[in-house]
């Protein structure tokens, strides 16, 4: 494999968004066939690492160092004492994540604690063709062990945002399943049976009390309880004229919040849920004039809460303010794009995204500012169900403040236009 520096193709200036731009080292006769897809990435629980499924069965994890300098440029560190690792997996890899992941609110004294113990145990769960998944230590770049028991790809990880070594894995042979990483694979899973199809998403919610998952066509949004090891809902239940697909869903960082995304034809749409009332709060929709080329292929909250970062066909990348009409940022058109995946780095302010040529993106995103009310719901809400935030004796306005209510409704995504050129 290449180094670092030969695999940067190249870097911009930050006020065109993209900082730069990886390459697959793979040779030129396998560019572009079938395999060569990056279907997933994801930054370290700290941001040292970044994971990059560049396609052909090989895994590059390489040293993530940020840096600002005074002119407030974003600059790569390539020299790190830290070495990359290349994990080759030996088969097609669809699903990528980094743990344990750390409590989003930790016990007082316990943070530096948990630090320590994450370095020394970070490991990386693998979800290959086969259906098997292979875990790897971080540090060595050495496999661990294999979970074996999904009979179809293993499309999407997580780990449980508790810092234990509990992975949720969905599958296209229908099943969720439940993993104890402390026993290396010895121990059943626990398994979700449910959908009818191909469950290609699925998210944990930060307090570790429900699963979402989403069946592409199946069309089923399916909530799953993590600690009674149940069914609890499925939240379709809008009626749809023509057919759609479902691509992706996402807790937002305090749980209130659930994000689907779907497409149907020349169009994409993202519903906003609350998880706990079945309710939709919110749309955001997108058309096109081409039929059948408006693919939104993933979404991912940003670690404050504030935005949504969506990839489509169209675009490599679009941010989206909850209740704004318009996107905050969003990439020139552009029909090569065909965008898979994205991940924010866990301290904001950038986003990567997979390619299906094999590359991955790098950008700048514009960062908000939480309002002191804006963290005082997230606070809130990450321990205070809807139910027991309506039990409450308090105004309403403030009642549908903590419970997302006030979320306006925009259906069209591309209101303003103009910003298309603006670059």
């Amino acid at each position: 494999m290449c180094s670092l520096k030969d695999n940067i193709r190249r870097i911009r200036p930050a006020s065109d968004g993209l900082i730069l731009e990886l390459k697959s080292a793979h040779p030129p006769s396998l560019e572009g066939r079938a395999g060569c897809e990056t279907w997933s990435v994801d930054f370290s629980p700290d941001g040292s690492w970044f994971a990059w499924s560049m396609g052909h069965g090989i895994v590059w994890v390489i040293a993530w160092p940020l840096r600002h300098d005074k002119v407030n440029r974003v600059e790569i560190a390539l020299e790190s004492n830290r070495q990359d690792k290349t994990l080759n997996c030996g088969q097609t890899v669809w699903g990528l994540a980094f743990g344990p992941r750390p409590s989003k609110t930790p016990a007082p004294g316990e943070k530096a604690a948990s630090r320590e113990r994450e370095s020394s145990r970070l490991l990386l769960a693998t979800g290959l063709e086969n259906g098997v998944i292979k875990i790897w230590d971080v540090e060595t770049g050495q496999p661990r062990f294999d979970l074996k028991g999904h009979e179809g790809i293993a499309r999407d990880l997580v780990f449980t945002p508790n810092e234990k070594l509990t992975l949720v894995s969905s599958s296209r042979d229908k099943t969720l399943r439940i993993w104890d990483l402390t026993q290396k694979g010895e121990k059943e899973p626990h398994v979700f049976s449910g959908h009818k199809d191909w469950v290609s998403c699925c998210s944990v919610s930060p307090d570790c009390s429900m699963i979402a998952s989403v069946g592409r066509f199946d069309r089923m949004v399916c909530l799953w309880s993590l600690r009674s090891y149940t069914f609890i809902r499925n939240l379709t239940g809008i009626n749809h004229k023509t057919f759609y697909l479902l691509a992706s869903c996402d807790f937002s960082p305090d749980g209130a919040l659930l994000a689907t995304a779907a497409f149907s034809g020349s169009r994409w749409w993202i519903d906003l849920w609350d998880p706990y009332t079945a309710q939709k709060l919110s749309s955001l929709m997108d058309c096109s004039e081409m039929y059948g080329q408006n693919q939104i292929s993933s979404l991912r909250f940003s670690p404050e809460g504030l935005q949504l970062a969506i990839v489509t066909e169209d675009r490599a990348l679009q941010m989206w303010e909850p209740g704004q009409r318009g996107m905050v940022m969003q990439t020139k058109e552009d029909r090569t794009s065909n965008g898979l995946c994205c991940n924010f780095h866990p301290q904001g302010g950038v986003v990567a995204t997979g390619t299906r040529d094999g590359h991955v993106r790098f950008w700048m995103v514009p960062r908000s500012v939480p309002s002191l009310c804006h963290l005082c719901r997230s606070v809130l809400r990450h321990s205070v169900s809807t139910h027991q935030v309506e039990a409450l004796p308090i105004p309403r306005r403030i009642l549908e403040f903590l419970t997302y209510r006030d979320i306006p409704d925009h259906s069209e995504a591309r209101s303003d236009r103009s910003s298309d050129e603006e670059e």
